[in-house]
């Protein structure tokens, strides 16, 4: 039978390699994770069934998945990846086992896209290894951060060495023991160009004047061993070695660096839906109120057509944005980059809050995925762009249209 679109042989392998480590290997272990997160300090140690996890994902050549580049992944294009992507954003700790986690897959592009040889054999090597962690450092809590160039955060060349002076909040990861390094992005020149005026610079995290201040809940959930750090910049000297492309290109690397991102988040959203609608399948059918099966009620069924259909329509301007991407490029693909920024978090969020609402009081407890992921696909509305500034570049492509 004919149909619409089809993956490669080498997809649908990695696809059926994928969904059986995960059926193996995570979704078991994923309460063995919780329970070694609360069984210490949540901030101080790792659980060990992560790394015996990543080790597992190594061995197995599912690694790295996200990185175009055959020399340290497996040369996967952004249509290709998609559908792996959207295995892996169906368990909250399965993107770390198979180094596809944010923000280290952004830090590592970055790297490797920006980076010099030294940076690249310092950081970029033990992160493509999984030895060390990551966190980005651009949003700031005294300024609307949503428009990159309102950053205040100062990057001021001193001789040999770039003192950095500021405040940023939200900085994932940076809060986790493996965290080594961290990306930060400041004014480096007032008086330039608007988006010529900020620089990104590489700050080892235990450098003097580094100061992790807070872990930043999000609705309760402190999201152990990785987090979200406010994080304090005092005087912090690094080498001039450590700007990244130089001097004015910061604003550059950091439309470089969001694209992939973006749609990433997109992907692992379809994931986290497909698993909310299993689940709510599997609890509705199970379930009897009022003299029937939950499953027969006109309501529930409609929930069900809902869901699959949003789903499926998420699922294709995602594949199309990322067939974009890899075919014309991220500037001419930033329209469908931003509609599905705005549509595929909404999309998710709908089916989990309906599967919330069939499993009832369970559904906001923690004895089911269903509230965490609710609370981690609301943060993705606001995190690399809000929904409002992806559709006020939908509303300008479109405009530019009949002009």
């Amino acid at each position: 039978m004919a149909v619409y679109f089809e993956h490669s042989h080498k997809v649908k392998d990695l696809q059926a390699r994928l969904k059986l480590f995960m059926e193996e290997y995570i979704y078991p272990n994923e309460e063995i994770y919780a329970e070694q997160i609360n069984s210490h300090d949540r901030f101080s140690e790792i659980p060990p069934i992560m790394e015996e996890l990543k080790q597992k994902a190594k061995e197995k050549g599912l690694w790295n998945l996200f990185l175009p580049e055959r020399e340290f992944g497996l040369g996967l294009s952004n249509l290709e990846y998609a559908p792996l992507c959207e295995i892996i954003g169906r368990s909250h700790i399965a993107p770390e086992v198979f180094n596809c986690n944010a923000p280290d897959t952004g830090n590592m592009e970055v790297l490797l896209n920006y980076g010099s040889t030294q940076q690249q054999n310092e950081w970029l090597i033990p992160l493509l290894n999984g030895d060390i962690r990551s966190c980005f450092s651009m949003t700031e809590p005294d300024v609307a951060s949503s428009d990159a160039v309102n950053i205040s955060a100062s990057i001021v060349r001193d001789g040999d060495e770039y003192v950095i002076n500021g405040t940023k909040w939200w900085s994932t990861g940076a809060l986790d023991p493996r965290c080594k390094i961290a990306i930060v992005m400041g004014v480096s020149d007032p008086a330039a160009p608007r988006h010529k005026q900020q620089s990104m610079v590489l700050v080892p995290i235990d450098t003097p004047g580094v100061e992790v201040k807070r872990s930043l809940n999000v609705f309760g959930y402190d999201h152990a061993p990785n987090g979200h750090a406010e994080i304090e910049f005092r005087d912090v000297r690094v080498p001039a070695g450590n700007i990244l492309l130089g001097e004015g290109r910061g604003f550059e690397i950091a439309q470089g660096r969001l694209g992939p991102g973006r749609i990433h988040h997109c992907m692992r959203s379809i994931g986290a839906a497909e698993r909310a609608l299993e689940l709510m399948m599997t609890r509705v059918r199970d379930r009897e109120a009022f003299g029937g099966r939950l499953i027969d009620q006109g309501i529930v069924q409609q929930w069900i057509a809902d869901s699959r259909m949003e789903i499926e329509q998420a699922r294709l301007l995602t594949l199309k944005a990322a067939y974009m991407m890899d075919t014309v490029g991220n500037k001419k693909a930033k329209a469908e980059i931003s509609m599905i920024k705005v549509i595929a978090p909404k999309m998710a969020l709908n089916v989990v809050d309906r599967a919330i609402q069939a499993f009832g009081g369970a559904g906001v407890s923690d004895d089911f995925i269903l509230a965490a992921s609710w609370a981690n696909l609301r943060t993705i509305r606001i995190l690399d762009g809000p929904d409002e500034v992806h559709r006020r570049t939908v509303a300008r492509e479109e405009i530019k249209k009949y002009k």
